[in-house]
Protein backbone atom coordinates (compact mmCIF):
# COMPACT_ATOMS: atom_id res chain seq x y z
CA UNK A 1 0.00 0.00 0.00
CA UNK A 2 2.68 2.51 1.00
CA UNK A 3 4.70 2.21 -2.25
CA UNK A 4 1.65 3.42 -4.23
CA UNK A 5 0.50 5.97 -1.67
CA UNK A 6 0.24 9.76 -1.91
CA UNK A 7 2.45 9.82 1.18
CA UNK A 8 5.37 8.29 -0.71
CA UNK A 9 4.68 10.20 -3.91
CA UNK A 10 4.15 13.68 -2.49
CA UNK A 11 5.28 13.75 1.14
CA UNK A 12 8.52 11.75 1.26
CA UNK A 13 11.58 13.90 0.75
CA UNK A 14 15.16 13.13 -0.20
CA UNK A 15 17.12 14.51 2.75
CA UNK A 16 17.15 16.95 5.64
CA UNK A 17 18.71 19.67 3.50
CA UNK A 18 15.72 19.63 1.17
CA UNK A 19 13.41 20.21 4.14
CA UNK A 20 15.65 22.96 5.50
CA UNK A 21 15.64 24.71 2.12
CA UNK A 22 11.84 24.60 1.91
CA UNK A 23 11.44 26.04 5.41
CA UNK A 24 13.99 28.77 4.78
CA UNK A 25 12.21 29.76 1.56
CA UNK A 26 8.86 30.21 3.31
CA UNK A 27 10.50 32.14 6.14
CA UNK A 28 12.03 34.53 3.60
CA UNK A 29 8.79 34.73 1.61
CA UNK A 30 6.94 35.87 4.73
CA UNK A 31 9.57 38.50 5.54
CA UNK A 32 9.61 39.81 1.95
CA UNK A 33 5.82 40.07 1.94
CA UNK A 34 5.44 41.82 5.29
CA UNK A 35 8.66 43.75 5.78
CA UNK A 36 7.28 47.04 4.47
CA UNK A 37 4.61 47.09 7.20
CA UNK A 38 7.25 47.14 9.93
CA UNK A 39 10.11 49.03 8.30
CA UNK A 40 9.60 51.86 10.77
CA UNK A 41 10.63 49.52 13.61
CA UNK A 42 14.23 49.79 12.47
CA UNK A 43 15.09 46.37 13.89
CA UNK A 44 17.08 44.01 11.72
CA UNK A 45 16.02 41.06 13.88
CA UNK A 46 12.32 41.94 14.04
CA UNK A 47 11.16 38.75 12.30
CA UNK A 48 11.75 35.18 13.44
CA UNK A 49 14.84 33.55 12.02
CA UNK A 50 14.68 30.07 10.50
CA UNK A 51 16.29 28.66 13.64
CA UNK A 52 13.80 30.44 15.89
CA UNK A 53 10.96 28.97 13.86
CA UNK A 54 12.55 25.53 14.25
CA UNK A 55 12.80 25.96 18.03
CA UNK A 56 9.22 27.17 18.27
CA UNK A 57 7.86 24.25 16.24
CA UNK A 58 9.92 21.79 18.29
CA UNK A 59 8.40 23.27 21.47
CA UNK A 60 4.89 22.80 20.11
CA UNK A 61 5.66 19.25 19.01
CA UNK A 62 6.46 18.52 22.66
CA UNK A 63 3.19 20.19 23.67
CA UNK A 64 1.24 18.15 21.12
CA UNK A 65 2.81 14.91 22.32
CA UNK A 66 1.80 15.70 25.91
CA UNK A 67 -1.70 16.77 24.87
CA UNK A 68 -2.25 13.50 23.02
CA UNK A 69 -0.89 11.41 25.92
CA UNK A 70 -3.27 12.92 28.47
CA UNK A 71 -6.27 13.02 26.13
CA UNK A 72 -9.48 11.35 27.38
CA UNK A 73 -10.64 8.93 26.14
CA UNK A 74 -7.26 7.33 25.42
CA UNK A 75 -6.12 8.31 21.95
CA UNK A 76 -5.05 5.52 19.55
CA UNK A 77 -1.43 5.58 18.38
CA UNK A 78 -2.54 5.97 14.77
CA UNK A 79 -4.27 9.26 15.59
CA UNK A 80 -1.15 10.64 17.25
CA UNK A 81 1.06 9.55 14.38
CA UNK A 82 -1.24 11.09 11.77
CA UNK A 83 -1.53 14.35 13.70
CA UNK A 84 2.24 14.75 13.69
CA UNK A 85 2.39 14.02 9.97
CA UNK A 86 -0.14 16.81 9.36
CA UNK A 87 1.72 19.25 11.62
CA UNK A 88 5.08 18.57 9.96
CA UNK A 89 3.59 18.82 6.48
CA UNK A 90 1.77 22.08 7.19
CA UNK A 91 4.93 23.88 8.31
CA UNK A 92 6.91 22.77 5.29
CA UNK A 93 4.81 25.24 3.30
CA UNK A 94 3.86 27.83 5.93
CA UNK A 95 5.70 29.99 8.39
CA UNK A 96 4.72 30.04 12.09
CA UNK A 97 4.59 33.81 11.64
CA UNK A 98 1.60 33.29 9.37
CA UNK A 99 -0.19 30.63 11.44
CA UNK A 100 0.51 30.21 15.14
CA UNK A 101 1.51 26.61 15.99
CA UNK A 102 -0.75 26.45 19.06
CA UNK A 103 -3.77 26.85 16.74
CA UNK A 104 -2.60 24.49 14.00
CA UNK A 105 -1.60 21.91 16.62
CA UNK A 106 -5.14 21.46 17.90
CA UNK A 107 -6.56 21.42 14.37
CA UNK A 108 -4.10 18.69 13.30
CA UNK A 109 -5.10 16.47 16.22
CA UNK A 110 -8.81 17.06 15.62
CA UNK A 111 -8.52 16.27 11.90
CA UNK A 112 -6.50 13.13 12.69
CA UNK A 113 -9.26 11.96 15.04
CA UNK A 114 -11.76 12.22 12.18
CA UNK A 115 -9.57 10.64 9.50
CA UNK A 116 -8.54 7.73 11.77
CA UNK A 117 -12.19 7.27 12.83
CA UNK A 118 -11.55 7.96 16.51
CA UNK A 119 -15.08 9.05 17.23
CA UNK A 120 -14.99 12.03 19.55
CA UNK A 121 -17.30 14.99 19.12
CA UNK A 122 -15.93 18.52 18.95
CA UNK A 123 -17.41 19.00 22.43
CA UNK A 124 -15.49 16.01 23.80
CA UNK A 125 -12.37 17.18 22.02
CA UNK A 126 -12.30 20.70 23.41
CA UNK A 127 -13.07 19.26 26.85
CA UNK A 128 -9.41 18.27 26.84
CA UNK A 129 -8.24 21.81 26.15
CA UNK A 130 -7.33 24.25 28.91
CA UNK A 131 -8.55 27.83 28.75
CA UNK A 132 -11.35 29.32 26.66
CA UNK A 133 -12.96 26.24 25.12
CA UNK A 134 -15.51 28.14 23.07
CA UNK A 135 -12.72 30.12 21.43
CA UNK A 136 -10.74 26.91 20.92
CA UNK A 137 -13.70 25.39 19.08
CA UNK A 138 -13.98 28.43 16.80
CA UNK A 139 -10.25 28.29 16.01
CA UNK A 140 -10.25 24.56 15.23
CA UNK A 141 -13.30 24.72 12.99
CA UNK A 142 -12.01 27.84 11.24
CA UNK A 143 -8.64 26.22 10.51
CA UNK A 144 -9.85 22.75 9.52
CA UNK A 145 -10.47 23.53 5.84
CA UNK A 146 -7.24 25.55 5.65
CA UNK A 147 -5.30 22.57 7.00
CA UNK A 148 -6.85 20.16 4.52
CA UNK A 149 -6.10 22.56 1.67
CA UNK A 150 -2.47 22.89 2.72
CA UNK A 151 -2.20 19.10 2.84
CA UNK A 152 -3.63 19.00 -0.71
CA UNK A 153 -6.35 16.75 0.75
CA UNK A 154 -3.87 13.86 1.05
CA UNK A 155 -5.07 12.77 4.47
CA UNK A 156 -4.40 9.03 4.53
CA UNK A 157 -1.30 8.33 6.62
CA UNK A 158 0.75 5.15 6.68
CA UNK A 159 2.15 4.95 10.20
CA UNK A 160 4.79 2.42 11.35
CA UNK A 161 2.48 0.58 13.74
CA UNK A 162 1.30 -2.07 11.29
CA UNK A 163 4.86 -2.94 10.18
CA UNK A 164 5.87 -3.13 13.86
CA UNK A 165 3.21 -5.77 14.50
CA UNK A 166 4.37 -7.64 11.40
CA UNK A 167 7.97 -7.65 12.61
CA UNK A 168 6.99 -8.89 16.08
CA UNK A 169 4.93 -11.75 14.60
CA UNK A 170 7.80 -12.64 12.27
CA UNK A 171 10.32 -12.56 15.12
CA UNK A 172 8.14 -14.94 17.12
CA UNK A 173 8.00 -17.27 14.11
CA UNK A 174 11.56 -17.16 12.77
CA UNK A 175 13.76 -15.94 15.59
CA UNK A 176 14.93 -17.47 18.86
CA UNK A 177 14.33 -14.27 20.83
CA UNK A 178 12.50 -15.06 24.06
CA UNK A 179 9.22 -13.18 24.54
CA UNK A 180 9.43 -10.55 21.78
CA UNK A 181 6.52 -8.67 23.38
CA UNK A 182 8.93 -7.33 25.99
CA UNK A 183 10.24 -5.06 23.23
CA UNK A 184 6.98 -3.12 23.07
CA UNK A 185 7.84 -0.54 25.73
CA UNK A 186 11.11 0.33 24.05
CA UNK A 187 9.42 0.44 20.64
CA UNK A 188 6.71 2.82 21.87
CA UNK A 189 9.28 5.11 23.50
CA UNK A 190 11.31 5.21 20.30
CA UNK A 191 8.30 5.99 18.09
CA UNK A 192 7.27 8.81 20.44
CA UNK A 193 10.72 10.33 20.04
CA UNK A 194 10.47 10.23 16.26
CA UNK A 195 7.61 12.73 16.52
CA UNK A 196 10.18 15.34 17.57
CA UNK A 197 12.15 14.81 14.34
CA UNK A 198 11.53 14.93 10.58
CA UNK A 199 11.82 11.15 10.30
CA UNK A 200 8.23 10.71 9.07
CA UNK A 201 9.02 12.98 6.08
CA UNK A 202 12.19 11.12 5.12
CA UNK A 203 11.72 7.39 5.68
CA UNK A 204 9.21 4.66 4.91
CA UNK A 205 7.02 3.34 7.75
CA UNK A 206 8.69 -0.09 7.50
CA UNK A 207 12.15 1.46 7.94
CA UNK A 208 10.98 3.43 10.97
CA UNK A 209 9.37 0.29 12.38
CA UNK A 210 12.53 -1.79 11.97
CA UNK A 211 14.65 0.95 13.56
CA UNK A 212 12.28 0.97 16.54
CA UNK A 213 12.39 -2.82 16.90
CA UNK A 214 16.20 -2.94 16.69
CA UNK A 215 16.53 -0.08 19.16
CA UNK A 216 14.21 -1.80 21.63
CA UNK A 217 16.12 -5.07 21.25
CA UNK A 218 19.40 -3.26 21.92
CA UNK A 219 17.94 -1.81 25.13
CA UNK A 220 17.14 -5.37 26.20
CA UNK A 221 20.73 -6.45 25.42
CA UNK A 222 19.47 -8.51 22.50
CA UNK A 223 20.98 -8.63 19.00
CA UNK A 224 18.72 -9.12 15.99
CA UNK A 225 21.38 -8.67 13.32
CA UNK A 226 21.26 -12.35 12.35
CA UNK A 227 17.45 -12.19 12.06
CA UNK A 228 17.68 -9.18 9.75
CA UNK A 229 20.41 -10.54 7.49
CA UNK A 230 19.53 -14.24 7.41
CA UNK A 231 15.75 -14.26 7.82
CA UNK A 232 14.29 -10.90 6.90
CA UNK A 233 16.52 -10.25 3.88
CA UNK A 234 17.66 -13.76 3.10
CA UNK A 235 16.55 -13.54 -0.53
CA UNK A 236 17.22 -9.85 -1.18
CA UNK A 237 20.57 -9.06 0.39
CA UNK A 238 21.26 -6.41 -2.25
CA UNK A 239 18.76 -4.21 -0.38
CA UNK A 240 20.57 -4.55 2.93
CA UNK A 241 23.05 -1.63 2.59
CA UNK A 242 20.24 0.88 1.94
CA UNK A 243 18.18 -0.48 4.83
CA UNK A 244 21.11 -0.51 7.26
CA UNK A 245 21.96 3.10 6.41
CA UNK A 246 18.31 4.16 6.84
CA UNK A 247 18.05 2.47 10.23
CA UNK A 248 21.37 3.98 11.32
CA UNK A 249 20.25 7.47 10.31
CA UNK A 250 16.84 7.13 11.96
CA UNK A 251 18.42 6.07 15.25
CA UNK A 252 20.96 8.87 14.95
CA UNK A 253 18.23 11.48 14.41
CA UNK A 254 16.35 10.27 17.48
CA UNK A 255 19.52 10.40 19.56
CA UNK A 256 20.21 13.98 18.41
CA UNK A 257 16.83 15.42 19.50
CA UNK A 258 17.24 18.91 20.92
CA UNK A 259 14.52 20.40 23.14
CA UNK A 260 14.85 24.21 23.36
CA UNK A 261 14.94 25.69 26.91
CA UNK A 262 11.76 27.37 28.16
CA UNK A 263 13.45 30.76 28.58
CA UNK A 264 14.47 30.67 24.90
CA UNK A 265 10.90 29.82 23.88
CA UNK A 266 9.53 32.68 25.97
CA UNK A 267 11.71 35.11 24.02
CA UNK A 268 10.70 33.61 20.68
CA UNK A 269 7.00 33.74 21.64
CA UNK A 270 7.39 37.39 22.61
CA UNK A 271 9.05 38.13 19.29
CA UNK A 272 6.34 36.22 17.42
CA UNK A 273 3.57 38.28 18.99
CA UNK A 274 5.12 41.40 17.50
CA UNK A 275 5.83 40.11 13.99
CA UNK A 276 3.06 37.60 13.27
CA UNK A 277 0.55 38.16 10.49
CA UNK A 278 -2.34 40.00 12.14
CA UNK A 279 -4.69 39.02 9.31
CA UNK A 280 -4.51 35.39 10.45
CA UNK A 281 -4.28 36.16 14.17
CA UNK A 282 -7.32 34.37 15.65
CA UNK A 283 -6.77 36.20 18.97
CA UNK A 284 -7.90 39.40 17.30
CA UNK A 285 -11.21 38.00 16.03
Amino acid sequence: MYPQSSQKKYWKFSNEQQLATMRARHNQDFIAKHQAKWDSSGKADFFLTVDEERQLLQHYCVNMKEFCKRFEPVMPKSVIGSAFHYFKRFYLYNSPMDYHPKEILATCVYLACKVEEFNVSIGQFIGNIKGDRSKAMDIILANELLLMQQLNYYLTIHNPFRPIEGFLIDIKTRCSLVNPDRLRTGIDEFIEKTYLTDICLLYAPSQIALAAVLHAASKEQENLDHYVTESLFQNSKEKLPVLIEAVRKIRSMVKAIDIPPKDVIRQVEKKLEACRNQETNMDRL
